[in-house]
């Protein structure tokens, strides 16, 4: 089997949905700026492209009609290039790198373009019209739980109380806080201009902005400020907004090549993709996840977990997030050491992609090996990628 490369991995700010400063710009539009960015970044030709892999969670409305391929033609693509829109919840992301990859490594493709997009303030969780399966509603409704009830559940089953959450909650805002200060994600980040329109001095003008930022970090979060928060799903439950995972805009794309194609154009790799899993778990208990994606993941990548030097996952809830360290006997110190989705928003089928670019990066900073993103998916499932740094 052949070898799959990432090229490069870059990533938008990560705004807060209807209220951050991506709010106003379609997803179809903040892909192709991540698309358009990564082309430039990695200096390729874009004929030379195979196929546009789009994970997204909800493709509808603005997401919709086949967001890969609008993506791909907004971002000025030649029309020969084609593009599909990958759909697995949370993981959309990595779910696009990974079939990405697998195409590679069968020798079917030398370059592709995989990420992930979603706008939130465009398309609502749960999509435009949500529509339940009438049947196993009534004979498996558990298939629907809420996000929140879940992770509620997870609390409860794991043993994960309020202080240990609002705990896990203060550091992933300090973390993000200070890596923003630092200019830490300066390097992973493809600028979006946004035009809004805004009233000055009486009249109405068009404001054009550069975004650069993430903006749901809450700078100066304390457990005692985190402890003030009301329960929202549940009466007197430990979940709060505070210690949940902030809805967000945001758009990703990572390059997918084949070494063929690297000694094509005499350039290196950042890193090289040694695997991917997918597993199922109980709807109700969603959060959990990676507790079997995960060694899932390493056993195909022929590695054991001690050899991870630094991981990406995915804060939908505090609760889930320390049920699947502690069981794991994860290390925390080299997980989301600039933040996680707390603090830095998750945009669903964007995610996946988006943790890529933040792993990857920061394992280029710390002269690191190897890396996994991983998360837990609506539905019941759990996702994890490992890679190797380059």
């Amino acid at each position: 089997m052949k070898k799959a490369y990432i090229l490069g991995s870059y990533r938008t700010p990560g705004c807060r949905a209807n209220k951050g400063k991506l709010r106003n710009i379609r997803p179809d539009d903040l892909a192709a700026v991540a698309i358009t960015g990564l082309l430039e970044r990695t200096g390729i030709d874009p004929a030379t492209i195979n196929d546009v892999y789009l994970g997204c969670s909800f493709p509808e409305g603005d997401q919709g009609m086949n967001i890969g391929r609008v993506a791909a033609m907004k971002a000025r693509l030649p029309d020969t290039v084609p593009g599909q829109t990958v759909n697995r919840f949370c993981s959309s992301g990595l779910q696009s790198i990974a079939l990405a990859a697998e195409r590679v490594m069968c020798g079917f493709a030398d370059c592709i373009v995989a990420g992930g997009v979603e706008s939130m303030s465009s398309v609502p969780m749960g999509g435009m019209k949500y529509s339940a399966n009438p049947d196993l509603m009534v004979d498996w409704p558990e298939a629907y739980a809420s996000m929140g009830i879940t992770a509620e559940l997870v609390a409860e089953k794991y043993g994960i109380d309020r202080l240990a959450m609002d705990t896990f909650a203060a550091a992933s805002n300090a973390k993000a806080a200070a890596a923003i200060e630092a200019g830490t994600f300066g390097d992973e980040i493809i600028p979006v201009e946004v035009t809004n329109n805004m009233l000055v001095d009486g009249k109405m003008k068009s404001i054009k902005e550069v975004v650069s930022v993430d903006d749901g970090v809450r700078p100066g979060t304390t457990v005692e400020s985190l402890a003030k928060l009301r329960s929202v799903f549940k009466a007197g439950g430990p979940v709060t907004a505070g210690n949940s995972s902030q809805m967000t805009d945001g758009a990703a794309a990572s390059l997918v090549v084949s070494e063929e194609y690297l000694k094509k154009i005499s350039k290196d790799p950042v890193a090289r993709f040694l695997a991917f899993s997918a597993n199922g778990c109980p709807p109700e208990l969603m959060g959990i996840g990676p507790i079997a994606a995960i060694p899932a993941a390493l056993k195909l990548a022929g590695l054991k977990q001690d050899d991870l030097d630094l991981i990406e996952l995915n804060e939908a809830f505090a609760a889930q997030a320390l049920a699947i360290i502690n069981t794991l006997g994860l290390d925390p110190d080299i997980i989301n050491v600039n933040g996680g989705a707390i603090a830095l928003g998750h945009p669903l089928g964007c995610t996946g992609a988006k943790l890529t670019a933040t792993l990857l990066h920061e394992m280029g900073r710390r002269n690191l090996k190897y890396g996994m993103v991983s998360m837990c998916i609506g539905g019941g499932m759990g996702a994890a990628g490992i890679y190797e740094k380059l």
